[in-house]
């Protein structure tokens, strides 16, 4: 049995995007990490494709959006439910106001590359056992290609899918709603593909989606009404897409030569806690749904930029067992509206009936003719809307109910302010540090390891018009702020 353990070090059972992306988080922090992965290598098949505009700010505020650009294709709409009027990300404000259709293979190739070199120890064909929490770690049970060993680890991290095996070995409970839909997908080759970035349809035959794949080939999402049932319908084959494409589309667009045929069902649980003690979860070990908006993968890896600072922050010592708290406050409820979105979408998604199909043609027009509508449901789908209740006295010290700064900025998300003409806040986020922006109104107070920003006020935005200074966490929300005097 080999064994590690150092006050610093974390393990983080599963090397997906939300693994992965929190190991380099955990690293710039200053944490030791080990990521466990059994997969021996990463997987072809591509069960998310779309990455949101909120992920694409997470990954620029360390530099690490570039590639994720270079290989995308951009998408500047979006669709809740699959309504034949899709939602308009033009307008949002951010610098990335589309979807990159990037297959799920190609995100984690990227981040496991951020993650490496990072310093992450990514062990492929490791798959964590058990767990025992003890007064000062967690002990952990590993079957590697050599045999079983154990890690010693000041916090445990589960990253590792719906069947967690880290939250069952926690005792967390899962409670949610059972399969009573069930969808499928299917890679393949079009030689008459519909014209345009996105092709939907929704009839009472069913409902499909073609979106194009990097590399030429198309991918088609759907389901019919014969999907609604809860038992296990069997492995999906191409003669059942060609099939019920024919079904809904009246074509088969020519298709051939299939790469990936898969189901997928409309389960809906979530993590009673994201933390218990020293175990801690994200991502799909935190909630299931069905892929309805592409928002899965988009959520776990903002489950981690909201971890990654917190749980580093305390392993080195800078603050202590509160800061993890609020992961927990801050992160379940925007969990549970995924949930309650997913689920609903779903219920748009598969209403085949007179009405229901009357319903979705009144909310399709009302997405088409009322902006504020549009605007409201894209800025949750892409999760430019999230703000927290947390502000802070310090760089990691929360401060709820003694008097905390209650600015209405604090807790919203911090766009990429151009601070001066060459430099924007994202790049100043880049240390993985608190940023302290003084626009002349700071009252001060010096703080430890937090980068300081020194200028003229922004004048360009009207809601940071009249700030004097503003403490940005590291994950890109507004920590504390307070008007110009």
């Amino acid at each position: 049995m080999r064994t590690a353990h150092t006050s610093r070090h974390v393990v983080v059972a599963g090397a997906g995007p939300v693994g992965l992306w929190l190991a380099a988080e955990l690293r710039l922090g200053g944490a030791e990490v080990t990521v466990l992965e059994q997969r021996p290598e990463p997987s072809p098949h591509s069960k998310a494709l779309t990455v949101h505009p909120r992920t694409l700010e997470v990954l620029a505020a360390r530099g690490a959006v570039e590639p994720f650009l270079a290989e995308g294709l951009r998408n500047p709409t979006g669709h809740f439910g699959s309504l034949d009027d899709r939602l308009d990300f033009s307008g949002l404000d951010t610098r990335y106001p589309f979807t990159l259709l990037l297959p799920q293979a190609r995100t984690e190739a990227l981040l496991e590359r951020h993650a490496r070199a990072a310093g992450a120890d990514v062990r492929r064909g490791h798959r964590l056992t058990d767990l025992a929490e003890h007064a000062s770690g967690v002990r952990i049970g590993v079957a590697g290609p050599d045999g079983a060993y154990a890690l010693d680890a000041a916090y445990v991290v589960g990253c590792d899918g719906a069947r967690s095996t880290v939250r069952a070995a926690a005792g967390i409970d899962f409670p949610g709603t059972g399969t009573t839909v069930w969808g499928w997908l299917g890679d393949v080759v079009l030689d008459e593909p519909p014209a345009g970035s996105a092709f939907s349809v929704g009839t009472s035959q069913g409902g499909l989606m073609c979106v194009p794949l990097p590399g030429g080939a198309h991918r088609f999402v759907g389901h019919t009404p014969d999907d609604q049932r809860p038992d296990w319908p069997g492995e999906f084959t191409f003669e059942e897409l060609r099939a019920n494409v024919l079904r809904i589309t009246g074509r088969d667009f020519g298709m051939r030569d299939p790469r990936w045929l898969s189901r997928f069902g409309n389960a809906a649980r979530q993590a009673a806690a994201y933390r218990a003690g020293r175990v801690l979860l994200a991502g799909d070990a935190a909630h299931m749904h069905f892929p309805a908006g592409g928002v899965g993968l988009n959520v776990g890896v903002q489950d981690a930029a909201n971890l990654g600072w917190k749980l580093a922050a305390v392993v080195r010592g800078a603050a202590d067992g509160r800061l993890l708290d609020t992961y927990h406050r801050e992160r379940h409820p925007v969990g549970a509206a995924l949930l309650a979105t997913t689920r609903a979408q779903t219920a748009l998604m598969t209403a085949y009936s007179s009405d229901g199909l009357a319903l979705r043609a009144l909310l399709s027009e009302a997405v088409a003719t009322v902006p504020a509508l549009s605007r409201k449901l894209a800025e949750g789908l892409t999760a430019l809307d999230v703000a927290y209740d947390t502000a802070y006295r310090a760089p990691y010290t929360p401060a709820d109910g003694d008097g905390a700064d209650r600015h209405p900025l604090t807790g919203r998300r911090a766009p990429d302010l151009p601070l001066t003409a060459n430099l924007r806040l994202y790049d100043l986020l880049r240390a993985g540090r608190p940023v302290l922006l003084d626009f002349g109104g700071h009252d001060g107070t010096t703080w430890p390891d937090v980068v300081v920003h020194q200028g003229p006020p922004v004048t360009a935005r009207p809601d940071w018009a009249g700030v004097g200074s503003a403490l940005i966490r590291p994950d890109g929300h507004v920590g504390s702020a307070r008007d110009a005097s």
